[in-house]
């Protein structure tokens, strides 16, 4: 293994090919991870339920290296690192947000929409609303001087490089420079953060509305921060900021400062705004505004579409769950707000885990002119409670109580799985009740984090909780 490691960090090729050992992924050789994006997870574990990469290297271990299920884009990212960590590596995670899916390297992303505002599924390319890979520190001796640093690992089977499914090592000098003519893999990295999006409105074999986003992908870039549980935003590593992201569609809508999300689209004679009046939270309804602007000094009589379907962060969106159309007459130049609220019974049952794609379509009955504005977002789930007894007074060795509480924000009984985790505080991964009483043994100084998550069986929907736990020596 030593003689496989010097040879990884002085090629920096990032794959267990290169080291002659398995790959993370299954989708090449007996890799440790099986991807899995179809949502039924019953021949294995859930990507949303583990909780540390040492239960899936151990279970893979223990199966005589048979790949373990399943992963998705941030479970083989975690592997990814611990493993380079334990070779002496410097790794960390990074989420990348509205993370582009470029198949034919052209930089662009185009979406379509039909002429009511429904998502159609009409491109291999896609954007994930979040993408989660690893950088790594390096040096490069393979480049020109100056790409040494933070190199981009992508370990999640998306396309060949090489005749492999892998991606990297890139220089993040590289992809903030334009560097594509360099290895490796920096056009798709690049296309990651980079591309453009550009939305069409198709009817009846016809292009009815076009609109061009420079600025959507990559609009956020974020890793944890050290030595404390939050995120630390590295977006100006990656390119050139233009001007300050005003919107933020993510898993955690607490990745950003803004109360409400809002995108714009335009016409020659139209201006249509789309507002989330506040973060959606499970339990209440989706309340959001349609503001539209006539632009001219004529009147305008308006048809408006409005449309929202459910979508897994890295699929094209399933089928309407929720639709409302209407007329709307402007006067010259004159400006409305029209409030629309989805309720709960419409969209619980639906979105689950996943996240919403909203459209609005305002088509002008005069000169068939439509213009299209749209969001992603994601309802907030609620946060399990953790409360520790004497948490000012935990001591090593000393056996402590949790408690965690969830409450009940949905229309209906719920039924599920609790398991609660922590490094130096429990041995392994345990299951419990809600509202039984936890015990654990802290066997390490220092400050910890207890974690809980409840799979909700019945939704498919899981819902975390953690807690820092500071441990002083006896």
């Amino acid at each position: 293994m030593q003689q496989h490691c010097n040879y990884y960090c002085k090629t920096a090729k990032a794959t267990w090919k290169i080291m002659g050992c398995p790959n993370l992924f299954c989708e090449d050789d007996r890799g440790v991870l099986k991807g899995n994006w179809t949502g039924d997870f019953k021949q294995g574990v859930s990507p949303s339920m583990w909780t540390g990469s040492g239960d899936i290297l151990r279970k893979w271990n223990q199966s005589g290296n048979s790949p373990v299920k399943y992963g998705q884009c941030w479970v083989f990212a975690a592997v990814m690192c611990t493993v380079m960590r334990v070779l002496g590596i410097p790794c960390r995670v990074i989420t990348n947000f509205n993370s582009a899916h470029d198949t034919d390297g052209n930089l662009v992303i185009e979406e379509y929409y039909s002429a009511t505002g429904q998502k159609l599924n009409r491109t291999k390319d896609s954007i994930w609303n979040f993408h989660v890979w690893v950088e790594c520190w390096m040096t490069r001796r393979d480049l020109e001087s100056g790409m040494d640093g933070w190199q981009v690992l992508d370990p999640t089977p998306q396309q060949r490089s090489g005749g492999v499914y892998c991606c990297g090592p890139t220089p993040v000098k590289a992809i903030k420079n334009k560097r594509v003519d360099l290895f490796y893999d920096v056009p798709f990295v690049y296309a990651s953060v980079n591309a453009d999006i550009h939305t069409i409105i198709l009817g009846q074999g016809q292009v009815l509305g076009f609109s061009k986003d420079t600025e959507r992908v990559g609009s956020l870039i974020c890793t944890k921060a050290v030595g404390f549980p939050r995120l630390q935003k590295i977006t100006g590593d990656y390119k050139y900021i233009k001007s300050p992201t005003s919107t933020l569609s993510s898993r955690s809508s607490s990745s950003s400062g803004d109360s409400t999300l809002r995108r714009a689209g335009s016409s020659q004679g139209v201006l249509v705004f789309l507002t989330l009046d506040k973060f959606p939270i499970v339990g209440e309804p989706v309340s959001f505004s349609v503001k539209i602007m006539n632009k001219q000094n004529v009147a305008k009589m308006l048809k408006i579409h409005l449309n929202a379907q459910a979508k897994e962060y890295n699929h094209s969106p399933s089928d309407t769950f929720w639709e409302n159309h209407g007329v709307l007459q402007l006067a010259p130049m004159e400006v409305k707000v029209v409030r629309q609220k989805i309720p709960l019974a419409q969209y619980e049952d639906v979105v689950g885990d996943n996240l919403i794609n909203l459209a609005v379509v305002v088509e002008d009955t005069a000169s068939q002119e439509r213009v299209l504005s749209s969001e992603e977002f994601n309802i907030t789930s609620p946060q399990l409670i953790i409360q520790v007894a004497d948490e000012k007074s935990i001591k090593q060795h000393s056996e402590q109580t949790a408690l965690v509480t969830f409450i009940n924000p949905y229309s209906h009984p719920v039924s599920g799985v609790l398991t609660v985790a922590g490094a130096g505080l429990l041995q392994g991964k345990v299951q419990f009740r809600v509202d039984q009483p936890i015990p654990f043994m802290p066997n390490m100084v220092g400050e910890k984090m207890l974690q809980a998550s409840l799979w909700l069986t019945n939704m498919n929907v899981t819902i975390r909780g953690f807690k820092m736990v500071s441990v002083n020596s006896v």
